[in-house]
């Protein structure tokens, strides 16, 4: 059985952490003003706007500002404002214990894929894979993928439809959703915040990586058995990729095609899960359908 952490109604706090990257205080400025227009108050953590070389603080100070965030019954929500590195130095010093008695969602990508995946691993709680704050100062407030992220904090249902690609895999499939950023899952592997695939729908995600290196993880993956039991694969964005100097002699979405291409499952590719504009939010650990067809890709929560 999945927790599904409380959604959110006006008058609700969300908290604001950097557990990896150091992002400036007046980079957050705008997504924090639009939160209180959606009606909630924000607490800045102290990582927010600080800084230790790459990092937005010391493994202890980010750990110590994720802890106070995640124990603090007066925090409905935690908005991690950026990924970048580090979550995973921290990941294994966290106590969840008050967590788990009064769970609240936990919001990012692409680093914050090892919180998502480790609450999900160790506790079957669900977590939200969506903006950050960034993406209110890059995109603006009004944007569909802006807009998903206030939808899902409310407790409405995602229904996301997006064209479907010449190299799609029809088919429908249901089960619960896991995945984010692909070099996290890879690295996780082994780990205690390892994912389980098996009859799951699996989603993920890249940027600025060699398609040589994306083809090694994709193998990885395959050769661990992640992608041998799914029940669908949604391959999102794979932005700013690069070619060495002998080019692979494929795109990204043409090397994880032949990967795939013999399983049975339904497998989309370019869905607007990515490290761009074109983020919609989903939540990790709760049941979606998926449906690829000729035209048409449908991800519907259950």
């Amino acid at each position: 059985m999945v927790t599904i952490p409380p959604y959110l109604k006006p008058g609700d706090t969300i908290g604001i952490v950097c557990p990896a990257g150091f992002m400036p205080f007046e980079k957050a400025l705008t997504c924090i003003e639009a939160l209180k227009v959606w009606g909630f108050n924000v607490v800045p953590g102290k990582t927010l706007g600080n800084q230790y070389h790459y990092f937005s603080g010391t493994d202890e100070q980010r750990r110590d500002d994720l802890q106070q965030m995640l124990d603090d019954e007066n925090i409905d929500a935690v908005l991690c404002a950026r990924g970048g590195y580090g979550t995973g130095r921290i990941i294994d010093n966290l106590d969840f214990s008050k967590f788990i008695q009064h769970p609240k969602w936990v919001i990012g990508f692409s680093d914050i894929t090892v919180l998502h995946c480790h609450l999900f691993s160790n506790y079957k709680i669900a977590s939200m894979h969506g903006p950050m704050a960034a993406a209110f100062d890059e995109y603006g407030l009004e944007n569909k993928y802006i807009r998903s992220l206030h939808e899902a904090l409310l407790g409405k249902k995602a229904d996301y439809k997006t064209e479907g690609s010449v190299l799609d895999q029809s088919g429908k499939a249901k089960g619960i959703l896991v995945g984010g950023n692909l070099s996290l899952l890879v690295n996780l592997i082994g780990t205690p915040s390892d994912i389980q695939t098996k009859n799951k729908i699996l989603f993920i995600e890249e940027i600025g990586e060699y398609i040589y290196s994306v083809d090694r993880m994709m193998y990885q993956l395959k050769r661990s058995g992640k992608v041998d039991h799914l029940k669908g694969l949604i391959i999102g964005g794979f932005s700013d990729m690069k070619d060495t100097t002998l080019p692979f002699g494929q795109s990204v979405q043409q090397a994880v095609k032949d990967l795939v291409k013999d399983y049975r499952y339904p497998v989309c590719f370019d869905f607007p899960i990515s490290h761009e504009k074109q983020n919609f939010a989903v939540k990790v650990g709760l049941k979606y359908k998926l449906n690829v067809s000729k035209n048409l890709v449908e991800l519907q929560e259950l």
